[in-house]
């Protein structure tokens, strides 16, 4: 192996096919899907340990930050954060982190992931990326395609061409197909499945990129020219990379160079792209039902259930879909999934908040549970990790009243600070500039009563903040 591997890792998506589970601000790349009990991105970058690479790059967006970097450390994995301030699709995504590591080393090998796939058979992925290595020394553009196991409609596909080492020239990549022009695709034994996953040299890949995207080239280059670190982020140009354009890396580069090369990849893939494709991959019962949580099921089949919370009960069912979180309860027919979306949609019209967030949310700091609410008051139940401290602020529309469930907590109010322990609590006026930390070892735990004419969480005026968030 000549050239260094960096891994490329697109954490960007917002995916809501995943529905309730995922939510935009929390998706499915960070959820516990994977069989192994890590979080898809997790799981991402543990699956590299073999293979010698450098410090990963991770594509992430602005508002799953704090997310990424502490899935990361609980796994003992550092990685450079590039923020996206908005989603464009995967060719500005890689031309950021290709622009970025060429000014080290544009003979590096960069290896490009997406976050929220299952991979269940370690050796071939392996074996695929070693493979892929020669022909990535021999300047050309590597895609993986998986080896189909049936006749996919929701995938698109990728014609072998001619054998080039020890790979395939790409004849040609196809949309999606009807599911009679799929069965003709998995009867030839020529048609891979498109995986988004690829390998090439990052000065080739962005000679490529500026030859048939030159605008996308331009705008991320510029983009990246531009970096200030925040905390351990790399934040870009914000402003440059809002005129850039939204394109996939198939059809910005790998549909129109000519050094695009396919290697077969049989490893037991899954882009996890719905519950019927996560009820596949996963350990099922004799009745061929995947149960997870307080589930109790008799007379059902065939049937996918995940209970975060309370006791589900399947009764005589088949074929279906129950996915139960503190707030929303889906029930699906295990062939409509694909719709989910439109539920989503429905919410949005709707101006819910479900789509958008679950009750519990996480923040850099811990996390905090909005256990009830009416129009003039919300309750929360709020935990902050030991060490943690939320931001100095201020809100113009509500007061708070703080009490300690079990921790301590150091209080700041106005001009005076003071300790709080467990049953002791204290007042927050409107107006009053304040702040809560953790000075302990233990997590800190305390519900937060609001009450007000405004509640929402943009009513915060943040003075300093230890996480950049001012």
């Amino acid at each position: 192996m000549t050239a260094k591997i960096v891994p490329v890792i697109m954490a960007g998506g917002s995916g809501t096919r995943l529905w309730p589970l995922s939510r935009a601000q929390h998706p499915k790349q960070f959820l516990k899907l994977s069989p192994d009990g890590y979080t898809l991105l997790q799981a991402t970058l543990l699956r590299l340990k073999n293979l010698s690479c450098e410090e990963p790059i991770l594509i992430c967006n602005e508002e799953h930050r704090f997310l990424a970097a502490e899935q990361m450390r609980e796994i003992g994995i550092s990685a450079k954060i590039i923020l996206e301030p908005e989603g464009k699709n995967t060719a500005p995504a890689v031309a950021l982190a290709a622009a970025y590591q060429n000014k080290k080393d544009k003979d590096s090998i960069l290896l490009v992931l997406a976050a929220d796939h299952v991979i269940q058979n370690q050796t071939a992925f392996e074996q695929g990326i070693h493979q892929a290595i020669e022909l990535a020394n021999d300047n050309k553009l590597v895609t993986f395609g998986i080896v189909p196991t049936h006749a996919e409609t929701g995938y698109g596909y990728i014609e072998k061409g001619a054998e080039v080492l020890s790979g395939y020239s790409v004849k040609k990549f196809v949309e999606k197909p009807s599911l009679d022009v799929a069965e003709q695709y998995l009867a030839s034994g020529l048609f891979l499945w498109n995986s988004g996953m690829f390998m090439f040299k990052t000065g080739i890949f962005l000679e490529q990129l500026s030859q048939h995207a030159h605008d996308i080239y331009e705008t991320c280059e510029k983009s990246i020219e531009d970096t200030t670190l925040d905390l351990d982020f790399i934040r870009i140009n914000a402003e440059i990379f809002s005129q850039c354009r939204s394109d996939s890396i198939d059809y910005a580069v790998m549909e129109k160079t000519q050094d695009a090369v396919v290697i077969p990849l049989d490893a037991a893939w899954s882009d996890v792209g719905s519950w019927s494709a996560l009820w596949d991959i996963q350990n099922k019962d004799e009745h061929g039902n995947v149960l997870h949580g307080d589930v109790i099921s008799i007379d059902s089949k065939n049937s996918y259930c995940h209970s975060n919370n309370k006791l589900v009960s399947l009764l005589g069912v088949e074929n279906i879909i129950v996915i139960e979180t503190k707030d929303a309860v889906l029930v699906a027919d295990k062939s409509k999934v694909q719709d989910i979306k439109k539920i989503v949609e429905s919410l949005k019209k709707e101006n819910r908040t479900e789509h958008f967030n679950h009750r519990e949310v996480y923040r850099p700091w811990g996390k905090y549970d909005s256990i009830d609410h009416s129009s003039r008051y919300q309750v929360k139940r709020i935990t902050v990790k030991p060490g943690e401290k939320l931001s100095i602020q201020m809100h113009h529309h509500r007061s708070e009243h703080w009490i300690v469930v079990s921790g301590t907590a150091k209080i700041h109010k106005g001009k005076e600070s003071f300790l709080l322990t467990e049953n002791q609590s204290t007042y927050i006026p409107l107006g009053e500039i304040h702040a809560l930390e953790n000075p302990g070892k233990l997590p800190l735990e305390l519900i937060e009563v609001q009450s007000g004419s405004y509640l929402g969480e943009d009513d915060i005026v943040r003075f300093e903040d230890i996480y950049g968030r001012c």
